[in-house]
């Protein structure tokens, strides 16, 4: 009588815990591109779209070139604006800080 076995294992397969990794890595880098194609749409809908400094949330407004959270709160913090030339004679911003955003900043009275 002979006995013969047969074993399924082969030793170049990845194991359960490998494959759990492999899923959660592709998972995250399907995660990163997603977002990051997300936020390049947003920013091309909202590229040609003015920012109101009257109006604008804290949120809309650091998506300007070169714009802090700190600045934003000074803008915020000084509405009214007549025109968005004041923030440089109000000395928020320098000239050429303003300039990066001149075209995309407009200031509406409500």
């Amino acid at each position: 009588m002979f006995i013969v076995g047969c074993s399924n294992r082969n030793s170049s397969a990845p194991n359960a815990t490998e494959i759990r990794q492999k899923a959660a890595d592709a998972t995250a880098t399907a995660k990163r591109d997603v977002t990051a194609v997300a936020q390049g749409v947003s920013e091309g809908l909202n590229r040609d779209k003015k920012v109101d400094l009257n109006s604008a949330s804290k949120d809309q407004l650091v998506t300007l070139p070169g714009m802090t959270p700190a600045k934003a709160d000074v803008i915020m913090q000084s509405r009214p604006y007549s025109a968005p030339q004041e923030l440089v004679s109000k000395h928020i911003l320098s000239p050429a800080e303003y300039e990066k955003i001149a075209n995309r900043v407009t200031a509406t009275r409500q």
